[in-house]
């Protein structure tokens, strides 16, 4: 087949996701378009993530929506607010997935051991739905509703998409529910803003033969300069402290230009529990920035980003454009694409399967997963369906490999990534968040933030963060320092376009007064390395946090070698348990932005 499609398999600290914000648009744009971003309507979205890519005039936007699987998602009605007609095309799954693997923080630590006499006393060195039809709405006595012009019509991967000129706001209302859109009347007073302020409307939904297996990334390329995410629709069918994510390609550094940016107080994130409290702790940061606030998660070079993964050299369909479907599943089943060892067969690329699955034309109580894990089982069964090895190989090319290929070419073409993330819940999603680059700011990079946990051989621990603060341990589980007094961002800030930022609230010198405190009635003890002239937060030695040889007290109080210190989880091994939500089986919408 040629296709080897490798999906990230990592768990995405704290938020699994990401999705947008919204205010007034002409406010936010001072009374003029904001070159803006989608707006989803009606799903239970949990988040969002959007990659923009600003070149020559143009804004293109990779935009995945993460859903609620217990929710209708064939009843997708997404309302897009666009300036300009789009250019509308299939985003890259792989793309984004490589980005989130390539730039997720990842937060553990290694363990120092006090070597303890054993008992020789010799130091040891050691809903239902109504089948995707939205109810018309009552539109009331003011009038005829009148209904938008369909400036195009078009099917895009999985999605029937429609762009949307004119009318009113119930002829909008109107129109989506006579085209099987699902609706919410909450919706119809944001409408008529985006329609008073001169915007078309995207709208688009699962074509009438696809499922919610083959929902895949879109991508709008519209005129524009400026980055922004309208999202006022949004927060009808978002939930508490949704997760958005902004992913950033080009030439600098990328920051919020109406909003502030929070940097994390690390003395709040659990370390003894690999961060798992991490989007608690985002959310309660921007929230003490007012509700409307960003925090930058990785910003330096693009290369990071490898485009292994996202596309090889070998891929190619052709070889299948002659396959029969026995060939097809066989193919794609023995490439290490699925892995069918668990209670169900997950897929590195769920949007192969479903492509599979739609061309194959089973009866919908078939046993896919079994067929995955024997294909010559159902060698007869497959030999009956109706099956079209071009228009397979068709949409392979234009939903996988075409647009993993783009993306590998954006990355090569554009020096600097950028990530940021925020939580922001229904009634926060008021402002829509606009970015700009700067290129004054400093390279931001969270991978691998691995602190040092002490254990003496009376029982106490300590532990060393990675900026080098010492934090007691007195219990079993990771201290809540004064909870009442200890904030959750270390600093709030505003960036212009140019130039350092501007604090607003320094919370440094509060946050070391309140640790001194905690660790003075807690007897804080020192670490091994300290005591014995190491440097603070780090064993000493060749192997720093990874290892080798660890200066420690000597039974007489002095100093002495012991044993190389014992790493935890270390690598891929603990990062997959030190994340926050995990993407993995995926059941998700390709985002609207995230």
């Amino acid at each position: 087949m040629g296709i080897r499609i490798t999906a990230s398999v990592v768990a995405l600290v704290g938020l699994g996701w990401l999705a947008p914000v919204g205010s007034q648009l002409a406010q936010a744009c001072g009374g003029t378009f904001c070159d803006g971003l989608p707006n989803a309507m009606p799903v239970d979205q949990t988040g969002e993530t959007i990659l923009f890519v600003v070149d020559d005039g143009f804004i293109e936007a990779h935009i995945r929506l993460e859903y609620d699987p217990k929710g209708a998602a064939e009843r997708f009605a997404w309302l897009v607010p666009v300036a300009a007609i789009p250019e509308l095309s299939v985003g890259s799954e792989s793309l984004l997935s490589s980005l989130d693997l390539a730039t997720v923080p990842l937060y553990g630590f290694t363990t120092n051991n006090e070597p303890c006499p054993d008992v020789d006393g010799d130091v040891d060195p050691c809903d239902e739905d109504d089948g995707g039809r939205g109810e018309k709405l009552d539109v009331g006595d003011e009038g005829p509703p009148s209904e938008p012009d369909v400036v195009s019509h078009e099917t895009v991967g999985a999605f029937e998409m429609f762009v949307l000129d004119g009318g009113d706001a119930q002829g909008v209302m109107q129109w989506l529910g006579d085209n099987g859109f699902a609706q919410d009347p909450a919706a119809e007073p944001i409408i008529a803003e985006y329609l008073d302020e001169g915007h078309l409307f995207v709208a688009f939904k699962l074509a009438p033969d696809a499922d919610a297996s083959e929902i895949h990334p879109i991508t709008l390329r519209y005129a524009g300069e400026q980055p922004c995410v309208p999202i006022r629709l949004t927060r009808i069918a978002a939930v508490e402290d949704m997760a958005i994510r902004t992913y950033f390609l080009g030439d600098a550094r990328v920051v919020p230009s109406n909003y502030r940016h929070v940097v994390l107080n690390p003395l709040k994130l659990d370390f003894t529990n690999f961060a798992a409290n991490y989007r608690e702790v985002v959310t309660q940061a921007v929230d003490e920035a007012g509700g409307r606030a960003w925090v930058t998660e990785f910003a330096g070079d693009s290369a990071v980003v490898s485009p292994q993964g996202i596309v090889e050299a070998d891929w190619s369909a052709d070889v299948l454009a002659t396959a029969t479907a026995m060939e097809a599943v066989a193919a794609a089943t023995t490439l290490g694409n699925v892995d069918c060892s668990g209670p169900a067969c997950v897929w590195n690329s769920p949007l192969l399967a479903g492509i599979l699955a739609e061309h194959l034309h089973l009866p919908e109580d078939f046993d896919l997963d079994a067929l995955w894990v024997c294909p010559e089982c159902f060698e007869d069964t497959l030999a009956a369906v109706p099956w079209d090895p071009r228009a397979f190989v068709s949409d392979v090319a234009t939903r996988i490999i075409e647009p993993a290929k783009h993306g590998v070419a954006l990355l090569a073409r554009f020096p600097v990534l950028t990530r940021m993330t925020t939580t922001l819940s229904p009634h926060e999603m008021l402002e829509d968040p606009m970015f700009q680059e700067n290129p004054d700011m400093p390279d931001v990079f969270r991978g691998q933030e691995l602190g040092v946990l002490n254990s003496f051989c009376s029982g106490e621990r300590s532990f060393s963060v990675p900026d080098g603060r010492l934090v007691a341990l007195p219990g079993a589980s990771w201290p809540d320092i004064e909870p009442e007094l200890m904030p959750y961002a270390a600093r709030i800030e505003e960036i212009a376009a140019a130039g350092a930022p501007m604090v607003i609230v320094d919370n440094e010198v509060r946050i070391d007064a309140l640790l001194t405190r905690f660790n003075e009635t807690n007897n804080v003890r020192v670490p091994l390395d300290v005591a014995c002239g190491g440097d603070t937060g780090e064993p000493s030695g060749s192997g720093g946090l990874l290892g080798g040889p660890t200066h420690v007290e000597s039974a007489d109080g002095g100093c002495a070698c012991a044993a190389t210190a014992t790493p935890r989880r270390l690598g891929w091994g603990w990062s997959l348990l030190a994340l926050g939500l995990l993407w993995w089986p995926r059941r998700r919408v390709f985002n609207l932005g995230g």
